[in-house]
């Protein structure tokens, strides 16, 4: 007779449940978990643009400081090429004092050379200046010589007279005419070597100047002397 087992007992447990602290923690987890997260997501959005704001204001300081530098330099540049330039200048205005000085020196040294040639009056050069903030008048200096008796005074009367253009002819004015305010007879001059004689010109309006002729007349002792001149090579561009 075969023997068949009697079938397992059932057991019947009762149900396990979590205690209100086991739920609490786990409560404290989830709270915790958001909280880490809401933390990352402030971190991305918060502190990366700051970060960026930091370095976008760091350039822009930079940018300003180096265009400060830049500005520096421009102006240091500007200031060497001023003084460079008013250098050149004076220079220029050197070498020219000097060549006029030589030039004074060798008329100087025939006029006192016990050989050179001997010469009676003589009008030596002429020199045309417009007078500033005065249309039409302009200051003449005329330089006479005389070797021809050294030592022995040399006197007379110096004219100017002005050719030109006036309207569509060709006119010469003469010393009465341009000479303002002074001896209609001519500048007086007395002198052993040489002189210069200032005087000034008024000019008609619209009249264009081209050349100038002077008479110098030094009586029967000395004689009488003329030359003319170009106004272009005689007119100064500055103003008096």
């Amino acid at each position: 007779m075969v023997h068949v087992p009697s079938p397992p007992d059932l057991v019947v447990r009762p149900l396990q449940r979590f205690h209100w602290r086991e739920w609490t923690t786990l409560g404290l987890f989830w709270l915790a978990s958001l909280i880490v997260v809401a933390m990352l997501v402030w971190v991305v959005r918060v502190r990366t643009p700051a970060d960026g704001a930091q370095s976008l204001d760091l350039a822009l300081r930079q940018n300003a400081d180096l265009q400060q530098r830049v500005a520096v330099l421009e102006r240091a540049d500007q200031v060497t090429r001023t003084a460079n330039a008013e250098l050149q200048r004076q220079i220029a205005q050197k070498q020219e004092e000097i060549a006029g000085l030589r030039a004074d020196l060798a008329f100087y040294s025939r006029l006192t050379d016990a050989g050179a040639a001997r010469e009676g009056l003589a009008v030596q050069a002429l020199k045309v200046e417009a007078v500033a903030a005065t249309p039409r008048v302009y200051g003449f200096d005329v330089t006479l010589t005389q070797n021809l008796k050294p030592g022995q005074v040399a006197s007379g009367k110096v004219k100017l007279s002005v050719s030109g253009i006036k309207g569509d002819r060709l006119v010469t004015l003469p010393w009465t005419e341009v000479a303002q305010n002074q001896d209609a007879n001519g500048l007086a001059f007395s002198f052993k070597y040489f002189q210069q004689i200032k005087g000034t010109l008024l000019l008609p309006e619209g009249f264009q100047p081209n050349g100038v002729r002077i008479d110098a007349d030094g009586g029967a002792q000395m004689g009488k002397a003329e030359r003319e001149f170009a106004w272009s090579q005689v007119s100064a561009q500055g103003k008096l």
